[in-house]
């Protein structure tokens, strides 16, 4: 039986880091499906995984996966994650695979051109009062990037911080790589917005004063499940949330 969308606000089902399990985006079309959500929001890290180096088909499933999904649902958001920009830039980094790096970029400009005009992969995608990135957005990084009359502008400040390039975002402090499950700097407005990460793998989704955390299915190094493997399902208004299985 389908449940009833919230007519308070929009229903948000968040696809955590992908790291080459194509089945995701399978379990989120189900779920899409059922009518519980209007909208997705995917968190990326599409490519690398543990021992997965050699298994260049892994990645081309992976990425087809996830091009089929956008052209189903058109008007995902798109948040990109270390993994994505490590190959735009040029950038190895742990899990850096030299042999995907044409594959991985060939689909990630596949992924892009599928994607309606206005709604290109950015860092930050605000949907009402709540912004999803992959990391998290510190305070003390908008203030340092952000001009101070505009520091109150939610929108300005995610307009700003998507504008920035390679020196800016890859640093430990960007909203790409920032771990606020490990280091407890304060966040950017944390009674006006409520943020939405991935990144660090966490063993149920959880929220921490305004930050929910959803990396649920990254696994050890033996290829076992760290998390839960839930979707995070949410209202972007009233913030209620909690996690859906798409099996």
């Amino acid at each position: 039986m389908k449940e009833k969308k919230n007519s308070n606000g929009n229903n948000i089902l968040v696809i955590p880091d992908v790291h080459l399990k194509p089945f995701m985006f399978k379990q989120a079309a189900q779920i899409m499906k059922s009518g519980i959500a209007e909208q997705a929001v995917c968190l990326m890290d599409i490519p690398d995984d543990w021992q997965k180096q050699y298994n260049i088909e892994l990645y081309i499933q992976t990425f087809d996966a996830a091009i089929e999904f956008a052209e189903e649902y058109p008007d995902t958001r798109w948040c990109y994650g270390n993994h994505e920009l490590s190959y735009i830039w040029n950038e190895p980094e742990s899990g850096y695979n030299s042999l995907a790096s044409w594959t991985v970029k060939e689909k990630l400009l596949e992924l892009q051109k599928k994607l309606p005009e206005g709604n290109e992969i950015r860092y930050i995608h605000k949907i009402d009062n709540v912004l999803f990135c992959h990391g998290g957005i510190r305070d003390d990084f908008v203030r340092n990037t952000v001009k101070a009359s505009g520091y109150h502008d939610v929108d300005a400040v995610v307009d700003t911080i998507n504008g920035l390039h390679h020196d800016l975002i890859w640093n430990n402090a960007s909203p790409v790589w920032h771990r606020p499950q490990y280091w407890k700097e304060k966040m950017y407005k944390p009674r006006k917005v409520l943020q939405v990460v991935g990144h660090t793998p966490v063993s149920h989704i959880s929220r921490c004063g305004n930050v929910i955390s959803c990396d649920t299915f990254s696994t050890y190094r033996d290829g076992k499940p760290i998390g839960t493997q839930e979707f995070l399902l949410m209202n972007t208004l009233t913030w209620d949330y909690r996690g859906i299985t798409g099996r």
